[in-house]
């Protein structure tokens, strides 16, 4: 035998892909002893969930065979006797382990093994096949199944791709397979090695604290636990992250369905917690923007408008986004430059006390003389409109407030939008109400208008709202 404990090779059917939100309709332990005694068990299990057709047309698993079958409170005891001391085999392990890690957390107990993942061992044993996946490993041992996608069946391929591993390599170089695929990242030396375990590969938010629960750092990605486990990988090779790995005592995580909520979740978090590693996203909410006005000389200017003065959700003539007056003004004076347009007409060089004195730019040739009457106004508001076509903030193309929906396996989520402030996310009609009627309103934030002005396109369908939650249901 390949192994000298006892190995338990399992593989659970189940109602979605998120060990969070789906449940187990399935479940098959192959037990392999040392000395080469194999057991089966094998149950179906009532998931306490509608099973989706399509779950059913791939498992051939219905919502009747079921509904009679044990919960899994009562198999959990018998199928702890089959797992406990066992090391937990499976193909892509981390989905069937995580599925139960989470069965059992449902009923207060933790569960932990060490696991092995039969497609990555394939992939170190067998280089010269592309494909790794069960099918693949089917064809490849010549099996003939009628039972594809049901539990006992697929635990039964694992076994005899474990023999074929042991006839066709010495044992050395298995051995060596197995403890490159088994190999745990390293994590710092305050975070308990479950959390590996529990890190799911889904959509979110993921937060580092430190001590006294001080908020280092927070970061989103589409794949949550690749994104963190990169944190550790690389801190040898960055000061910023080997700093990170010293003080990091705590890691939290918040799913969601996709990546619209990782970005608005992320910058809502950064803004609320002000963490010490996100220098970028920190910055203070006293935003600045130039918005066109009528010139008292003629023609338009333009007037240094603050966020903290102005809703620059609702306001028209708008044009960037400026962290700072002197940045505001330097970008002026930069279009003012490549466009030739007069400083005091446009407002950021204040008129000489003689009226006929040209501005600083029309002295050294940056401007054709609106100041002092040798220009048309008209000629130079074209000039100025040109200028800032490129700057001028897009207004709320909606009517109010509206959903956009997003989707991650079984789980659905409506992020609630408005004027380009991220009021909320909603799982239900209940929740868009709640969000909807909370009168505590966010600021207008740049980096959820840039997230939002990028993601609100034709290609990305939005749901109307009203205080009465969607026109139509978009939970059903």
């Amino acid at each position: 035998m390949l192994f000298d404990r006892p190995i338990a090779c399992i593989d659970v059917e189940t109602t979605g892909t998120s060990p969070q939100y789906d449940r187990i309709t399935e479940i098959a332990v192959v037990e392999m002893m040392p000395d080469g005694a194999v057991s089966e068990w094998s149950v179906l299990l009532n998931p306490q969930a509608k099973i989706p057709e399509y779950i059913e047309r791939l498992t051939g698993i219905t919502n009747r065979m079921v509904e009679n079958a044990p919960t899994f409170p009562e198999i959990a005891g018998a199928l702890w006797e089959r797992l406990e001391g066992r090391l937990f085999v499976a193909h892509n392990v981390r989905f069937d382990y995580a599925f139960i890690k989470n069965e059992f957390l449902r009923i207060q107990e933790s569960f932990r093994a060490d696991t092995l993942c039969t497609v990555r061992l394939s992939r170190k044993l067998y280089p010269q096949h592309h494909k790794h996946n069960l099918d693949s490993l089917i064809d490849r041992l010549g099996i003939r199944m009628e039972d594809r996608h049901r539990a006992l069946a697929d635990a039964r391929v694992l076994v005899s791709f474990l023999r074929q591993v042991e006839r066709e390599h010495d044992a050395d170089v298995v051995q060596r397979a197995i403890d490159q695929v088994m190999a745990k990242p390293a994590l710092p030396p305050h975070i308990p090695d479950g959390l590996i375990d529990n890190l799911p590969e889904s959509p979110g938010v993921y937060l580092f604290y430190g001590d006294n629960d001080m908020p280092l750092y927070v970061g989103k990605s589409t794949n949550l636990r690749s994104r963190v486990l990169s944190h550790f990988a690389g801190d040898h090779r960055s000061t910023k992250e080997l700093r990170l790995s010293q003080q990091l005592k705590r890691i939290e995580w918040r799913d969601t369905a996709g990546e619209l909520g990782a970005l608005l979740l992320e910058a809502k978090l950064v803004k609320e917690l002000q963490p010490f590693h996100n220098q970028r996203l920190r910055r203070k909410n006293d935003l600045c923007s130039w918005q066109m006005a009528d010139a008292a000389q003629g023609g338009k200017t333009l007037v240094l408008q603050y966020a903290t003065g102005l809703d620059f959700g609702c306001a028209a003539g708008l044009y960037g986004l400026f962290v700072s007056r002197r940045q505001a003004v330097e970008a002026l004076r930069n279009l003012a430059a490549v466009h030739d347009l007069c400083l005091i007409q446009i407002g950021i060089e204040k008129p000489a006390q003689r009226k006929t004195a040209p501005c600083f730019g029309y002295q050294v040739g940056n401007c054709h003389g609106v100041c002092i009457g040798r220009e048309a106004s008209l000629q130079h508001d074209l000039r100025l409109m040109d200028a800032l076509a490129k700057l001028k903030l897009q207004t709320w193309p909606y009517a109010g407030p509206v959903g956009c929906k997003e989707a991650f396996g079984e789980r659905e989520e409506l992020h609630v939008v408005d004027h380009w402030r991220y009021l909320g996310t909603a799982r239900d009609e209940a929740g868009v109400e709640d969000i909807l009627s909370d009168s505590n309103r966010p600021a207008f934030d740049l980096d959820t208008y840039k997230i939002l002005v990028k993601h609100l396109n034709p290609a990305r369908p939005v749901v109307p709202l009203n205080r009465a939650g969607p026109e139509r249901s978009e939970f059903e």
